[in-house]
């Protein structure tokens, strides 16, 4: 499920997708994904643990290719370095509703939603005195938590979606979903996370979800909800929590070991559940395919010593055929193929507060929280002075600090200056398509306008 083989996947989604028909009918009817059922019964312990870490698995899935993908790739710093139609669409931000990376990005988030609210509606009723109270609230949190940020996601990159809140069991139970409004997308992840704030533990595991994960995504959430106080509010919380700290120098972070003072929450693999997206990344000449490359622009920044700092540790170089060809290194370690999807971590929390505050008139504050993320890579302080130099450095600032992670185009969608930097200036392009085959096999379910 890790490796990416788009056919196999996509081959998978249609198989499933046609398994609903009636003999009445001469044509297949496929089943859209938010109606694809999870028949795992939670009943003790054991199958409670299990159902959670399975949620975990089928978040780590969209999170390992297509979510970054979708992520960094329509933005400015890095191209496709190949020919599949699918990357180049995004690449060239010309989508369409059939591209397979959209239609399995959209069927890994919809199992991951099924699957937590099979862990939201199952986890309660068990009675099983090797499941103590404490820890049923524990796997509730998580499995809220982990709801909350597959709509988020769903949100920021479609728009508001269809909000399917109890466990899917049958076609039946799926059907007759419209698609909620983004603002509504967005109150369901409040309300989520709000839940899972109140049953998750104070502690500080990295890959699991505890109280501080809840908070740094609501912190994220009030920012692309254009809520400054409650942003700078939630970001102060995790700032301000001494189990997280901006680690120095920056390459200590980016090669490992990983679960640093620096992360909130991240998806981890290992060598038997390998992340293979080094191998996107790493010339053949060193075992990978080279399909996502670093452009020139985005070279010079990191390799500036008063832009990127310490951040070219995300660039590498090797000689291949006499010449040096520059890679992205932040998944870099391919002989162990560990490396983490980084979800949450703390520089966003101080960017997160320092645009908060700058939108707030808390100039002065808002430098000092742009400073501590720009100190901990190396390069001077900033010294912008009014409030739109200071938003355009924030920006400028968490395209360097998360150039190869799933930011830059969400970035400059919130912040409505995709048509500005991009050119894409048609705005019914700033979301996503709904896939084809979801369409086809849900009346209810409308297309985003413009595809």
């Amino acid at each position: 499920m890790k490796q990416t083989i788009h056919r196999l996947l996509f081959a998978f989604h249609l198989t499933a997708a046609g398994l609903a028909f009636t003999a009445c009918r001469d044509l297949l009817e496929p089943t859209p994904v938010q109606q694809l059922s999870d028949d795992k019964a939670i009943t003790d312990a054991g199958s409670a643990r299990s159902a959670t870490i399975g949620v975990y698995d089928r978040v780590q899935a969209y999170y390992q290719l297509n979510w970054p993908v979708l992520g960094f790739l329509p933005g400015e710093d890095v191209r496709f370095n190949g020919t599949l139609n699918q990357f180049l669409q995004i690449d060239q931000n010309q989508l369409s509703a059939d591209n397979v990376l959209i239609t399995e990005a959209w069927t890994q988030m919809y199992q991951a939603v099924n699957g937590a609210n099979n862990v939201i509606a199952g986890v309660p009723g068990v009675n099983d005195p090797l499941l103590p109270t404490t820890e049923k609230d524990q796997l509730l949190g998580e499995a809220y938590f982990l709801r909350a940020l597959v709509y988020f996601d769903l949100g920021r990159g479609w728009g508001g979606v269809p909000l399917v809140l109890t466990p899917t069991r049958s076609k039946e139970n799926g059907q007759g979903i419209r698609r909620s409004s983004l603002a509504d997308t967005y109150a369901q992840v409040l309300a989520d996370l709000t839940q899972a704030e109140t049953l998750l533990p104070d502690a500080t595991t990295r890959n699991r979800a505890v109280k501080a994960s809840a908070r740094a995504l609501r912190a994220r959430l009030h920012l692309y909800q254009k809520q400054w106080a409650d942003a700078e509010t939630y970001a102060t919380q995790v700032i301000g929590n001494n189990n997280y700290r901006l680690v120095t120098p920056y390459r200590t972070f980016s090669t490992a070991p990983f679960l640093s003072q620096e992360s909130v929450f991240e998806l981890t693999f290992s060598n038997s559940d390998a992340n293979s997206m080094w191998n996107n990344w790493f010339p053949s000449a060193l075992g990978g395919q080279f399909n996502f490359q670093p452009v020139p622009a985005a070279i010079a920044l990191l390799n500036d010593p008063t832009v990127g700092g310490s951040r070219s540790a995300l660039l590498a170089t090797t000689v291949i055929a006499g010449s040096n060809v520059t890679y992205g290194n932040l998944y870099s370690r391919s002989a162990q193929r560990d490396d983490p999807s980084y979800v949450l971590r703390l520089a966003e929390q101080y960017l997160i507060r320092a645009e908060a505050r700058a939108r707030q008139g808390k100039l002065t504050q808002a430098l000092a929280d742009l400073n501590a993320v720009r100190a901990r890579a190396g390069v001077p302080a900033s010294t912008a002075a009014t409030a739109d130099q200071l938003l355009l450095a924030i920006e400028n600032e968490r395209r360097i600090e998360f150039a190869f992670e799933a930011d830059r185009w969400f970035d400059l969608v919130r912040t409505g200056r995709a048509g500005t930097v991009l050119g894409v200036t048609d705005q019914r392009r700033w979301v996503f398509p709904i896939p084809f085959n979801d369409l086809v096999a849900d009346s209810d379910l409308e297309q985003n306008p413009g595809y």
